[in-house]
């Protein structure tokens, strides 16, 4: 993430609307940057969230699903979804046992609760639910994060495994591969 964007974060001083679309220029450059040339060299990227937890937590903060889809419309459509589901009680736990909570994962922003751990809950709780819709609308692989570490390794890689054969890839790159916008409502 670019240093403006995490300048911006400590300060606690984006709007709704600037949020997103700095990270939708950070996502921009990072695709042009490295994912395409990655892609064309032959080479296979793995991308922590990508854009689907930009259209959860925008969503959530906004109310404006159409608006966050075109935003994030120039995106390559990914050969595979992993979806980590947790449910916000496991959640919690492990956030406190390694990081702890910060302000904008939890939702702070939003005056979802009084402190930082009701808010964190509910703000999580939220993005869970916008992850379970797109989960079904973009067929997601759900994978249980509530399984210990090795189980969730060894489910990922069945799923990641058919993707590495070689005569299912390809280098080329189709301009019809990029998101859609979603149907208006």
């Amino acid at each position: 993430m670019s240093k403006t964007i995490e300048m911006a974060k400590e300060g606690n001083i984006l709007d709704r609307w600037s949020f997103s679309l700095l990270y939708a220029t950070d996502f921009a450059d990072r695709l042009e940057h490295e994912i395409i040339p990655a892609l064309r060299s032959g080479f296979i990227v793995l991308a922590d969230r990508y854009i689907y937890t930009a259209f959860a937590r925008d969503f959530v903060r906004s109310g404006n699903r159409q608006w966050v889809r075109d935003v994030f419309g120039f995106a390559l459509v990914p050969d595979l979804v992993c979806y980590l589901r947790i449910d916000v009680e496991t959640l919690v736990l492990r956030v406190i046992e390694t990081k702890g909570m910060n302000f904008w994962e939890s939702g702070m922003d939003l005056r979802l609760g009084g402190d930082l751990y009701d808010s964190f809950k509910k703000y999580q709780s939220l993005l869970i639910e916008e992850f379970d819709k797109m989960a079904e609308e973009f067929r997601f692989e759900v994978v249980d994060a509530r399984k210990s570490p090795d189980e969730i390794q060894t489910e990922l890689r069945s799923k990641i495994q058919p993707l590495l054969t070689p005569h299912l890839r390809s280098p080329d790159l189709p301009s019809d591969r990029t998101i859609q916008p979603a149907p208006a409502s």
